[in-house]
């Protein structure tokens, strides 16, 4: 039987982009240096990260703090929509307008999101092999962590919507063998101010 140890994921939204998304902005960049002065001290093998400039440009920041902790770029890390529900799986007084928001995201997320989602959870989930524990970051969109959060607590799949997350907040989910999924920490943003917290939030759901 093979020995298995824990894996703690540490999942970390990017910081604020610019408008038109091509990089991140002033306050984007302050939050990724503080998101890695925050990180210098865990004991991470690997910053995984999407494709897309915004999450890039954070991981790429980020890692400057972390002591030459490889980077590796992931199209599973990317954004995209991890599952679109039929009607049936969803509230009834919500279920059009959710169906309708959905609808208008491009069509390339909408196809090729579950795909990228069910590889999301095979790299990024469970124990580990061998008997040291591992700790890896993912720099990442709101859409997957949703998703991984959702697939932690066993949730229903369309439950990835409504989970929300700050920019540069911090999201920890332990892995240990023989144990349900356990969230330590969701969307935490002790590590910054208080200019540069809910960026990327919904207005009416800031604290």
């Amino acid at each position: 039987m093979s020995v298995q140890a824990a894996r703690h994921l540490y999942l970390a939204r990017h910081g604020e982009a610019t408008a038109d998304e091509s990089g991140l902005s002033e306050d984007g960049r302050r939050q990724a240096v503080l998101l890695g002065e925050r990180l210098r001290g865990v004991p991470l093998s690997v910053v995984h990260h999407g494709p897309l400039a915004r999450a890039e440009e954070t991981a790429r920041v980020v890692g400057e703090r972390l002591g030459g902790v490889p980077l590796r770029c992931s199209a599973p890390a990317g954004d995209y929509i991890p599952y679109v529900p039929s009607r049936e799986e969803l509230p009834e007084e919500s279920a059009d307008a959710t169906l309708d928001r959905l609808a208008r995201f491009p069509a390339e997320e909408r196809e090729q999101g579950p795909g990228l989602a069910r590889e999301a959870l095979e790299l990024f989930t469970g124990p580990v092999d061998g008997e040291e524990p591992r700790h890896e970051l993912v720099v990442t969109h709101a859409f997957l962590i949703g998703w991984l959060v959702r697939a932690a607590l066993d949730a229903p799949r369309w439950r990835w919507m409504g989970i929300n997350q700050a920019n540069a907040a911090l999201t920890v989910i332990r892995y240990a063998p023989g144990r349900p999924p356990s969230v330590l920490v969701f969307n935490d943003t002790g590590h910054l101010p208080a200019e540069l917290r809910w960026t990327g939030f919904p207005p009416e759901l800031r604290v």
